[in-house]
């Protein structure tokens, strides 16, 4: 264990309307641990919204608010929780002080969508981020210039970024690593049944198959190249070298695991970013479909319904 930090650390989390529930009790349960195992209040926290009223979660559960964000006191780090809409009331006010804190040189952080808004405020240029991987796409594209990796965390100087959900127990468990040592942070894990911690270089879900866990090692790389070059799509001859297999033992491979030809894994992967382009995005449907590798309108529109019984024209007319 590392000397004790003294004389402890405080975070504020600024909630806006929709956030997510499960990312903000994750974060804050995993120092208020940490705080049990210490023995005394080493983290502390505090709640901050636009104008001080409480926030309603996405879960529709009401948050009672501390501060303001134009009267928060100084804090070592404050995390944007934010979740199904980039919208809300009071955006302008919190953009505002985004900026102004990131001025001064206050640590920023963001859970789940928070990285949105943080991007949004100018505050992440310059620096690697993460989001939840469902929102990866539209970020990219409004802000193509930002880094944004897809790992499950990032920490880049005084920008902590995370996907949201379980993430925000890595994230923290790291700044605990950083604060007191290992040991700390694997009996923070084991109080959550936390199996593995996972570091800013794991990446986060990579396609159709949520959990590649276990799995081979040349499939994981497949795939992984195939959710990297999407706008572009590697030929079976290309995926197959980059693993050092032939194609037919690629085949084989996706058969074995995924129960798919890599043909059809790498279209679900395509179509799947097309679809979280048209919610994300206002990009024209003919952009939507050449930025996922499709040269042909009506080939995307065809198998774009074939996948997910509707057009895409449709997609973008649904709100969620």
């Amino acid at each position: 264990m590392t000397d004790t930090p003294s004389p402890g650390r405080q975070f504020a989390f600024l909630l806006v309307d929709k956030f997510s529930m499960f990312s903000l009790a994750a974060a804050i349960d995993t120092v208020r641990s940490a705080n049990r195992l210490l023995g005394r209040d080493f983290y502390g926290w505090t709640t901050v919204s636009a104008d001080g009223d409480s926030v309603i979660a996405s879960n529709g559960l009401p948050i009672k608010i501390d501060y303001a964000i134009t009267d928060l006191p100084v804090v070592d780090i404050l995390f944007v929780c934010a979740g199904l809409s980039y919208e809300f009331p009071g955006k302008s006010k919190v953009l505002g002080a985004l900026r102004s804190l990131g001025r001064r040189g206050a640590a920023l952080g963001g859970l789940s969508v928070g990285s949105y808004l943080l991007a949004e405020a100018g505050q992440l240029e310059g620096h690697r981020c993460t989001i939840h991987w469902e929102n990866k796409a539209g970020f990219k594209e409004r802000f193509p210039e930002i880094d944004c990796t897809g790992n499950v965390f990032e920490i880049d100087r005084k920008r902590y970024t995370c996907a949201g959900g379980t993430t925000s127990i890595d994230l923290m468990l790291e700044i605990i690593r950083t604060d007191f040592g290992q040991n700390l942070a694997n009996e923070v894990a084991n109080q959550f049944q936390h199996e593995r911690i996972r570091s800013a270089g794991d990446r986060q879900r990579v396609g159709p198959e949520r959990d590649l866990t276990g799995k081979s090692e040349k499939l994981r790389r497949i795939v992984e190249l195939m959710a990297d070059n999407l706008d572009e799509p590697y030929s079976a001859v290309q995926l197959a070298k980059s693993a050092g297999l032939s194609v037919r033992q690629v085949e084989r491979l996706f058969l074995r695991h995924l129960n798919m030809t890599p043909g059809r894994y790498y279209m679900r992967l395509r179509l799947e970013r097309a679809r979280e382009l048209l919610r994300q995005t206002n990009m024209p449907i003919l952009d939507v479909a050449i930025a996922t590798g499709f040269t042909s309108h009506s080939y995307f529109a065809q198998s774009y319904r074939l996948l997910f019984g509707r057009p895409p024209s449709e997609e973008r007319r649904t709100t969620y």
